[in-house]
This record gives structure tokens, C-alpha cells and sequence, in this order.
């Protein structure tokens, strides 16, 4: 576990995604920002009770937004503490499986690593019903954390939210960028520090992300914590956040670049055709051709065995020759 600033803790898990530990500015008292992959629960949970005391509960639980690494634990997080979940209205669609979020993009140009691995990730929604509720639209202070505000960034998920406390400049920075580099899988395993874009398979609308980018830099933030990647404090925080903004381009190529999906209150409004995916088509036929040859291993197996299992045929007794007895005379 980290520090991030006072009264914030980023708990990385597995390496590979981030949670935090807020506090409220009442002893004792904490928020959960987002949850983690599946069965993340029991880490967060004794990290928890080592941070504060053994059998602490947040006040809630707030998801920067509903993909799986975000919000995989939150039911059972909320059914172990008994709080509410908290999103923004644009997720509540993806965290009570009424909708799907748009389906990845592994031909984005500059995907990397990720963007091969996207191709195996299933389709994402949540049944959170009995215990999401909404963030207040018309108030930008979350519930629980009156020192900050939340900041709408879509880009990446439709209803993605930022954490911004202007006291002390500190930016929980969702998916909306990233600390570490996510187009190299094992440069964000070795949470090597840098700024730069995030999830790029998964953002469904590039220039919703450029703009959510510039407005995070235009904060200028101290101690940046993002969903994905080291915490980062200091001068190199807002300048490499600024230097993001100033040279984000949307990628060259992409399902989502000249025609991004669209969303609303129902979740997915439209979605532009995917493109051809040449790996994905080789993988097709592997797993076809790997198809035909267990089948037919299995017939010859099935074949054997039942000629095995056939009774012999009787064979035919050779006639008894007579035996002649030689005259003699």
C-alpha cells in the first residue's frame, strides 16, 4: 500500500490494478474508490482493517466506472460491508446488466500488448441493482468527501469520473489517463512510472478522451493516483500530465476513430462496424483446424474401441478327412 496524500492510500492488486482508501475527515471514517478485478474482496478487505482497525467498513463505494477491473468486487464488497455503491448516472445501465459496454478494439493503432490480450476479454456488464444508486448530477461534491469533487471524463466509459481535492491538488485520475505505460503489458506489471494513455482497446470515444485529458492538466494536479500505474507527486505530476494533453493525437487507425460508438441513458446508442481483425481470423481457423483434428482422433479412438469390444467369429472346422487304410493283399 501507498500513500498518495493525506488521508488517500492506493492499494495496487496483482500488480496491476488500482484501488483507494479515502478518508472522510472524520476519524474513523473512509470511502472505497472502486473495487478491483473479481475476487479481489478479501485483499481489500484485510488491507483495510490493517489501515484503519479489524472490522472497518467504508461509508461507501464509489466505481469510477463499471468495467470489470474497476467494479468486479463491488457486489461483494457491498454485501460484506452492508454500504451502497455509488456511479454516475451514464454507468448505472452497465452495472445493472440492463446494457453492454462497446466491445474492445484490438486493431487500434498503438494498442500494444493489451490491445492482443482485449481480444479474449468477454463482454462487460454487472447485475448491481440492489446496491448501486447515482451520484447526485446536479452536485459535484460526492457523498462522504465534502473537500472534493467528482469531474465527469468520458472517453473511456461513458460515465468514467474523476476525483479532483483542490486543497492539496490531488487527482484520482480514473482510466482517463494513466501512471504507467499501457500499450507494454509488462511495463505496467513492473509499474514503471509515466503518463500516458490509457486503455486505449477500450476507449470507445477519442475525442471525449483528449478532452477529458486536457481538462485533468488544466487542474494541475500534485499527486496524481490513477486506476492503472504508480502514484506520481511532485512537478512531474502536472507536467507530465500537461505533456499529455499538449501531444495526444487520436490513433491512426481504429474502430472507434472516425466514428465513435455512442451512448446515453440506455447505454449503447451505436456501434460502428468492426473492422476486419486478421488475427482474430487466424485464430478462427487454428482453433477450427485444432477442432477437426480432436474430432477426428476421437472418432478413430471410438472406432478402435469398438473393434475391440466386437465378438471374434467362430471359424469353420476343417472337415475330418477319413483315413484310409491301405489293402493289403
Amino acid at each position: 500500500m501507498e500513500q498518495v496524500a493525506a488521508g488517500v492510500h492506493q492499494l495496487s492488486i496483482q500488480r496491476f490494478v488500482n484501488v483507494y482508501f479515502v478518508e472522510t475527515g472524520t476519524p474513523g471514517e473512509w470511502v472505497l474508490v472502486d473495487t478491483g478485478l473479481p475476487g479481489s474482496e478479501k485483499a481489500i478487505i484485510a488491507a483495510a482493517d490493517k489501515l484503519f482497525y479489524p472490522g472497518t467498513h467504508p461509508e461507501a463505494i464509489i466505481l469510477t466506472h463499471g468495467h470489470m477491473d474497476h467494479s468486479g468486487s463491488a457486489q461483494a464488497l457491498a454485501e460484506h460491508w452492508k454500504v451502497p455503491v455509488l456511479a454516475h448516472p451514464l454507468e448505472l445501465p452497465f452495472l445493472t446488466a440492463k446494457a453492454v459496454y462497446p466491445p474492445a478494439d484490438p486493431t487500434v493503432a498503438g494498442g500494444g500488448s493489451l490491445a492482443f490480450v482485449a481480444r479474449f476479454f468477454p463482454p462487460q456488464s454487472f447485475q448491481l441493482s440492489d446496491y448501486v444508486q447515482q451520484l447526485p448530477a446536479n452536485d459535484v461534491d460526492p457523498p462522504f468527501l465534502p473537500d472534493w469533487q467528482w469531474i465527469h471524463v468520458p472517453g473511456h466509459a461513458p460515465g468514467q469520473v474523476a476525483l479532483f481535492r483542490e486543497k492539496d491538488r490531488t487527482l484520482l485520475g480514473a482510466d482517463a489517463f494513466a501512471t504507467a505505460n499501457h500499450e507494454s503489458v509488462p511495463e505496467l506489471l513492473l509499474q514503471l512510472p509515466k503518463i500516458s494513455v490509457a486503455g486505449a482497446p477500450f476507449n470507445y470515444n477519442w475525442q471525449q478522451v483528449g478532452e477529458s485529458i486536457r481538462t485533468l492538466a488544466a487542474l494541475r494536479p500534485e499527486a496524481i493516483g490513477c486506476g492503472h500505474g504508480p502514484v506520481i507527486r511532485g512537478a512531474q505530476a502536472a507536467e507530465g500530465l500537461q505533456k499529455l494533453a499538449d501531444e495526444f493525437q487520436v490513433p491512426a487507425r481504429g474502430r472507434y476513430v472516425q466514428h465513435p460508438a455512442r451512448t446515453d441513458e440506455n447505454g449503447v446508442a451505436y456501434l460502428p462496424p468492426a473492422p476486419h481483425d486478421p488475427i482474430r481470423t487466424k485464430f478462427a481457423i487454428t482453433a477450427a483446424g485444432l477442432g477437426a483434428l480432436v474430432g477426428a482422433a476421437l472418432l478413430v479412438k471410438r472406432y478402435q474401441k469398438h473393434k475391440q469390444n466386437e465378438y471374434p467369429r467362430p471359424v469353420a472346422a476343417e472337415p475330418k478327412r477319413e483315413r484310409t487304410e491301405e489293402v493289403v493283399r
